[in-house]
């Protein structure tokens, strides 16, 4: 299973500190009132990620990807122009290729995926 203390105070491309991961068994809905996986609140360069409790590792994994790669795009002052014109089901093919081609996210592939799309060490 994905040790989500090791992402804790996570230092991300970008400048991006994950400061919290939980978990919870309560429904979660998006902006467009759809029910959603998971959801990143975000505060300056401070993402406090939560993730429904229903989901088995590759889901958790998957959703780890999408929400860092959504959350930096968002918070970016300057996104890369390689993520400028993502839509939410671009965002999700983006996490799907990532946990393909990384595996199972952590620290590290979680910096490598920022890194593939132009995030830079801040």
């Amino acid at each position: 299973m994905i040790d989500v203390a090791a992402f804790k105070n996570l230092r991300l491309r970008g400048g991006f500190v994950i400061t919290n991961i939980e978990f919870t068994n309560t429904p979660m809905l998006d902006a467009l009132e759809r029910e959603a996986l998971a959801q990143t609140r975000i505060v300056g360069q401070k993402f406090h990620l939560i993730i429904s409790g229903a989901l088995n590792e590759r889901e958790v994994s998957i959703s780890l990807y999408h929400e860092i790669l959504e959350a930096a795009t968002v918070a970016s002052q300057r996104p890369p122009q390689s993520v400028m014109e993502f839509n939410e089901g671009d965002f999700e093919n983006a996490a799907q290729a990532a946990h393909a081609e990384f595996g199972n996210a952590s620290p590290e592939n979680l910096n490598r995926m920022l890194q593939s799309y132009g995030f830079r060490e801040e």
